[in-house]
């Protein structure tokens, strides 16, 4: 479960009055809360501090949010700090490259304070959980030329570390542990992003596909990730 112990919000925005009204409600469920006005200060504050979840709006002066995104997304010491992209932009492209990119959920203003509030606590009890207490064996996972570690959330292909987010992450172990079995859309919402109630069944289609492109040799044909037409994902049970 969730640690109510690890709650260090970094809400990087450039509106005060927005930040201010963020900052008090998320502090309002017991959160710790600082803030940033741009990339830069945003990207120093977050190497030399430990934060749990990023609050990132994308219109920033300097480094923009995508950017600083891709950044903790590509450096093994920040690439599963979970992202929450707050953003004037409502058009779906940018919200399906927000999540491309590596962000764990997206919220477009104006939004109400409650609602974000309510999803940053979802994410931080979904990324927050760990699996249980296994012997070291059991803790990793080896399909095909993947090595999948649960207990430090990595995962190799062909040796080499990738880059996926805590909630690919977790997509990824759940489909691999049930493999031969196929989920749909929502079955999976209900599996790996459990009680969050704002995420959107295409919100799946997202994250398989930057998984694809991760793990797959030819993300177009994949080995690992298979659709079943009309019904939705699953793992051969003969890999």
């Amino acid at each position: 479960m969730y640690d109510v112990d690890i709650r260090k919000i970094l809400v990087v925005d450039d509106e005060p009055d927005l930040v201010e009204l963020v900052s008090y409600n998320l502090k309002k469920e017991g959160l710790e809360v600082s803030s940033a006005s741009d990339g830069e200060d945003a990207l120093k504050r977050i190497r030399s501090e430990r934060f749990d979840l990023i609050v990132l709006d994308l219109m920033l002066p300097g480094i923009q949010g995508f950017e600083l995104c891709r950044i903790l997304r590509n450096d093994p010491k920040t690439e599963h700090l979970p992202v929450i992209m707050l953003t004037a932009k409502t058009e779906d492209v940018d919200r399906i490259l927000g999540l491309e990119i590596g962000a764990d959920d997206y919220i477009t203003k104006p939004f109400n304070p409650r609602e974000l509030a309510a999803r940053v606590k979802a994410v931080l009890r979904r990324t927050g959980e760990k699996p249980a207490d296994k012997p070291a064996a059991e803790n990793t996972v080896r399909i095909g030329d993947l090595v999948i570690n649960r207990e430090t959330y990595e995962v190799l292909k062909g040796g080499a570390p990738l880059n996926l987010s805590a909630t690919e992450f977790r997509l990824l172990l759940y489909l691999v542990e049930n493999k031969g079995k196929v989920f749909s859309r929502n079955q999976l919402l209900d599996a790996v992003w459990k009680d969050e109630a704002f995420v959107e069944p295409r919100t799946v289609d997202v994250h398989i596909r930057r998984l694809r492109t991760q793990i797959e040799d030819e993300p177009s044909n994949p080995v690992y990730i298979k659709t079943k037409r009309g019904i939705g994902y699953y793992v051969d049970a003969d890999i």
